[in-house]
């Protein structure tokens, strides 16, 4: 089973609806239809980086791709390498942790596109089985988790400041 319980706790200041339908459609989904849990934690993670995007004020085109949404929203929230001091201590394991966070959006929107749903394939293509969703959807959550998670903290931390 994939763990979607801190998801939907760090996703409830947002009250949206079409995240807590998308967390549902993934948690059905991993055994039943794995393509259909790859394909929405793809969606998940756009939704994620959008509704964060939005809330601090920024501007979200609609044709933008995984990969420059990912990027946007990991450099509105300051988790890029280049935002860690040498100086810090563990600054190149977190620098290294960050720079795979940045690839997690993109690895699974190129799953997607190979097993997952929303790409038409030939009649006799085979999916991939429930432990691949479930690897694909616990990257998903664990990397929407975390930004949620320092979006909010860091809202707070602004607001005080």
């Amino acid at each position: 089973e994939v763990n979607l319980e801190p998801l939907k706790r760090s996703t409830e200041l947002f009250d949206a609806k079409h995240l807590a339908d998308q967390i549902q459609r993934m948690e059905k989904a991993v055994q039943a239809d794995p393509a259909l849990a790859i394909g929405t934690a793809k969606e998940l993670i756009e939704t994620c980086c959008k509704t964060i995007l939005v809330a601090r004020g920024q501007d979200v085109t609609c044709s933008a791709d995984i990969p420059t949404l990912t990027k946007q929203t990991l450099r509105e929230l300051r988790l890029v390498p280049e935002d860690v001091s040498d100086a810090t201590r563990g600054a190149k394991v977190i620098k290294r942790l960050l720079q795979n966070l940045g690839t997690i959006g993109n690895n699974i929107a190129e799953l997607r596109g190979l097993y997952g749903t929303g790409h038409g394939k030939h009649a006799k293509a085979e999916g991939l089985t429930p432990r691949h969703a479930k690897l694909a959807v616990g990257a998903a959550v664990t990397l929407v988790t975390f930004l949620f998670v320092t979006h909010k903290e860091r809202n707070a931390n602004e607001e005080v400041a």
